[in-house]
Parts: structure tokens; sequence; C-alpha cells
């Protein structure tokens, strides 16, 4: 019905970034040499590691400058560098290198000035690897159910459109196989380079 045509940003993420995987995975099986496939895997890899790790950490310093706000910190240059220079060595390890424009960085980031929201990226990314998984190793019952998402618009929750999709984004299981299908492009990449 009309009144269920609209849909949530978190909604539109999944199905967007679904036929990104669809077609990523077609680009790789029929990729013209080794060289092509190896730069189409490498995108792919730097895709979901920008969107699933980086938007996650970005998350996460909200959450934190946030909390400091309402704890009554000040926000000032510094506790908000360092708290961002923080997570930077949290999510990237002990070997990238952070410099002090690195951690600078958190002030142009225009997400920030929409508070909330970056977590969807991720969480989106992650459904619709999960999910564009499920149709393509499935049948027919997947690949309706998928559709049945698609065409569901905002007549529920999302969460509930995923769930009747096949997907349940309140268990670990979709952002594991987000995290599985990475570890297996990395091996892929290492084993063409």
């Amino acid at each position: 019905p009309f009144q269920y045509y609209n849909y949530t940003i978190f909604v539109a993420e999944v199905a967007s970034t679904f036929n990104e995987q669809l077609l990523a995975r077609t680009l790789i099986e029929q990729a013209a040499s080794r060289e092509d496939k190896a730069s189409i895997i490498n995108h792919e890899i730097d895709s979901i590691r920008a969107t699933i790790v980086r938007q996650t950490m970005f998350a996460e310093f909200e959450k934190k400058v946030h909390a400091m706000a309402e704890a009554g910190e000040p926000l000032t240059v510094e506790s908000m560098k360092s708290t961002y220079g923080g997570l930077l060595r949290d999510y990237f390890g002990p070997d990238f290198v952070i410099d002090q424009e690195l951690e600078l960085e958190c002030f142009r980031i225009p997400h920030f000035y929409r508070a909330f929201y970056v977590y969807k990226y991720a969480t989106g990314l992650s459904a619709a690897i999960a999910l564009s998984q499920r149709v393509l190793e499935g049948g027919p019952l997947e690949l309706d159910q998928y559709l049945g998402f698609l065409k569901a618009g905002c007549s529920k929750d999302p969460l509930e459109l995923l769930k009747d999709a096949g997907v349940d984004m309140t268990r670990p299981e979709p952002v594991q196989t987000a995290l599985e299908r990475l570890g297996l492009l990395v091996q892929e990449l290492d084993g063409l380079i």
C-alpha cells in the first residue's frame, strides 16, 4: 500500500550494498586477468574495511564524545584528539602510524554533524553481505524472501524486515559472515599477488 512506500536509510543501505555485493562477486568471477581480479578484490576489501571497521570506529567515537559531554567534561581539541587517537590505535593496531594530523580527522568528518547514524553503514553492509550470500547459496525461497524485503518498504521495523528475509541483526552471525567474507577476500588477494 501507498502508506508503506517509503523506507529508512538503513533499509536503503542494505538494498544498495546488496546489489554492490552481487556486482563485486560477478566482476571477480569474470575478471579478464589476475591483475584485474586483484584490483577488484582489493577494492572490495577496502570498501568493507572502510564501511564496517571505520564506520564502527566513528560510531564509538560519537558515543564516547557524547558520554563526555553528558558527564560535564569539556570537549576540547585535545580531549577529542586524544579520544580519536586512542580509537585509531585500538582499531588499527600498534603498527599503524598515527601522526598529529590524523588525530585531527575527527573534526572534518561531516557524519558527526548528524548524531548517531553512521552505525547504519556498518550494520547495513553486514546485513547485505549475509543476505547476498543467502541468495547466492540458496534457492527460490531465499530469493523470494529478499524480494519480500524490498517490497515491504516501511511496513515493519527494519530489523523485522531483515528477519523475514532470513537475517537476524540482533544476533552476531551477520557481522561474523561479513568478517569471514573479508577474510576470504584477503586470502584470495594474497594468492594473487
